[in-house]
């Protein structure tokens, strides 16, 4: 292959899920249609893709085990979306009375429950943002990270620790709590440097304590200030591995010349901005969503998030990335292809995973969506069939049914019309 073209990532595989249960040696994949119109059989061995043919030149190993034949007929299938910006210590907590509880339980039980309900609607790599030190301690992180564990096998979820400060006489217990939020399992570090009374000094802290540790750096800021803006991104660009920044919405408030400067000096300090369509993690009146088209021509690298999950800053957050992507395309004018990159090829590497191809040799990271092509999979069409490492992990399927009546003659309408939505 040559040097120019992407290299698939080494081969492993497994054989087990996290039930113990003994897995189909290979699984095929029957009749999907892919984003170029073809029509394929696609044979998956351990966590890979072991082959890609024509539809029906394939066979499942000669396992006569049912499980390793999925009919996918009538489904586009795309490499699995990837959730780089969620709150597990908050998910779901919005129709509770009162403050939102950080018990520990009620805390494992929200973030499983979050984490299951967006895989479910395909994103099999998770980024949660939690909250360390204030009342909750590390409780709230030590909980998400049990969830993780839990769930092993079905998603992968990482977590970045939040302090709130961490300069000052105030932000000595932060810097502690950081570090310990490190060794307790915290693969990333971040926070929002805007609620901390010295920004800069805030994140040459988290650009310290991920140095020590070797972790990325994934940053809150919704500033309106271009010049503080920029300060965060050179800073945060100069880490390797690198910084990400979002949601980044204050861009959006900026006028047309000075948010353009800003986007450049975003570009030259090479970090990513993960913006968040679906109505961000703060409150109503911070809401708004990074300038997209704008950041994607000055060359910034852009990925797209799902943001609170029905916590009080967006009770009804869905975490779904396809719904991430279709504002993307029809609110931002991005073209489909872009708009999914954004939550699928570009959210990974943002969260440090290796890339997706439907070729031999990749990932077996998929998502299988109803539908003839990706404008129609990013209408929130809802059946999907969604694959992690090498084997099926979640279905969801949408029926419609119409009336079967008179009424429904009169109406133009078949007498028995039902069919799965697509």
């Amino acid at each position: 292959m040559p040097d120019s073209q992407p290299q698939p990532p080494p081969s492993s595989s497994s054989s087990s899920g996290s039930s113990g249960q003994t897995e189909p040696a290979s699984l095929l994949l029957c009749g999907a249609r892919l984003t170029d119109g073809r029509t394929v059989d696609v044979r998956l061995s351990g966590e890979r893709i072991e082959a890609v043919g024509t539809a029906g030149s394939l066979t499942a190993g000669g396992s006569p085990d049912p499980r390793a034949r999925v009919d996918l007929g009538g489904y586009l299938l795309l490499p699995a979306p990837a959730e780089p910006h969620g709150h597990a210590d908050t998910a779901l907590s919005a129709d509770g009375s009162g403050p939102v509880s950080y018990d520990p339980q009620d805390v494992q039980r929200r973030a499983t429950e979050a984490a299951l309900l967006q895989l479910g609607h395909g994103a099999t790599v998770l980024r949660a943002h939690v909250r360390v030190g204030d009342v909750q301690g590390l409780g709230a992180l030590a909980a998400v990270l049990q969830a993780r564990r839990s769930l092993r096998g079905f998603t992968e979820l990482s977590a970045v620790a939040m302090p709130r400060v961490l300069t000052g006489r105030a932000g000595a217990d932060g810097l502690a709590i950081l570090r310990d939020a490190v060794k307790m399992g915290a693969s990333v570090v971040g926070g929002c440097p805007d609620l901390d009374p010295d920004p800069t000094g805030y994140v040459e802290i988290v650009l310290e304590v991920a140095s020590e540790h070797g972790c990325p750096v994934d940053l809150h800021t919704d500033a309106t200030d271009p010049a503080r803006l920029a300060r965060l991104a050179t800073m945060a660009g100069g880490l390797r591995p690198g910084g990400t920044l979002g949601p980044c919405g204050g861009l959006g408030r900026l006028p047309s010349e000075v948010a353009s400067r800003t986007a450049d000096q975003l570009a030259a300090a090479g970090v990513t901005v993960v913006c968040l369509p679906q109505g961000g993690c703060g409150g109503v009146d911070r809401r708004g969503t990074a300038p997209v088209r704008l950041l994607r021509s000055a060359g910034v690298r852009v990925a797209a998030g799902s943001g609170s999950l029905r916590d009080v800053s967006n009770p009804v957050g869905r975490g779904d990335p396809l719904e991430a992507a279709y504002l993307l395309a029809s609110r931002y004018g991005l073209r489909p292809e872009d708009a999914y990159d954004s939550v699928s090829a570009t959210a990974r590497a943002v969260l440090g995973q290796p890339e997706v191809r439907v070729e031999a040799g990749f990932p077996a990271e998929l998502l299988a969506v109803r539908g003839d092509g990706l404008a129609g999979a990013l209408s929130l069409a809802y059946s999907r069939i969604v694959v992690h490492r090498g084997r099926v992990v979640a279905r969801t399927s949408a029926v419609r049914e119409y009336c079967n009546s008179t009424t429904a003659v009169e109406l133009g309408l078949p007498r028995q019309g039902r069919g799965e939505l697509s």
